[in-house]
């Protein structure tokens, strides 16, 4: 019987260590997170390289808000800027942009320039789904509501409801900086995917890093339960 090589269709990332790096450079907070975006610029541009349908990566939590006040509208001016400027990447690069969590609750600004990112990268090939205001446990009580509000809650009218449910299942979950957690992300999607957990901090993460994780991937053996 000749074996198959298992490619990963749909990877996700949380993306963790901006502000260790910033740190461990003497560098101010702020710095780590756009040395960060830098990073996820790079991935978005060898995508085409790679097996990856879709690469979601946790951009902001429903927990952020927690965070200094000054550091939060740091974190908002950074992503105005990155759709900005990425956008017409996202177009030449075929990529589409899909946001999960409760983004529209964002400021009207941002909402209105997500919108319009997500209309004009709506035909590309591949995705990135960034979580936006997201957490799982909220995705999960959200849709198994609207599941109940339609008729019997099972796994598959879950599923169903989820921000993920138009996505390829979760085949790989990396997470950098050395933090071994989930931090509230793609619970219900991570309950089968493969996990690897790494040292390098976010910024300093590489496509080559992205491409040894698949490569990683690829040697596992995944039972789903069974045997």
């Amino acid at each position: 019987m000749t074996e198959t090589t298992q490619h990963a269709r749909h990877v996700a990332i949380i993306m963790d260590g901006n502000g260790r790096w910033a740190k461990r450079k003497h560098l101010p907070r702020a710095m780590g997170h756009r040395k960060g975006v830098e990073a996820v610029r790079e991935l978005v541009r060898g995508l085409k390289d790679t097996s990856i349908e879709c690469l979601t990566i946790y951009a902001f939590s429903s927990e952020n808000w927690n965070r200094p006040e000054d550091e939060v509208d740091d974190l908002m001016d950074l992503m105005r800027k990155f759709i900005k400027s990425d956008l017409p990447e996202f177009i030449a690069n075929d990529v589409r942009l899909k946001i999960i969590g409760d983004w529209q609750s964002l400021a009207p600004d941002i909402v209105k320039m997500l919108e319009d990112a997500l209309a004009k990268t709506a035909q590309g090939s591949r995705t990135l789904a960034v979580a936006l205001n997201y957490g799982a446990r909220g995705e999960i009580a959200q849709a198994a509501a609207r599941a109940a509000a339609n008729g019997e809650v099972t796994e598959r009218s879950i599923a169903a409801n989820l921000y993920t449910a138009d996505l390829p299942p979760l085949d790989l979950l990396i997470r950098t900086s050395g933090e071994v957690r989930l931090s509230n992300f793609l619970l219900w999607q991570s309950a089968y995917a493969e996990m690897i957990f790494t040292e390098v901090l976010w910024p300093d993460f590489t496509l080559e890093h992205l491409q040894d994780a698949l490569v990683q991937f690829a040697g596992r053996e995944r039972r789903f339960g069974g045997r």
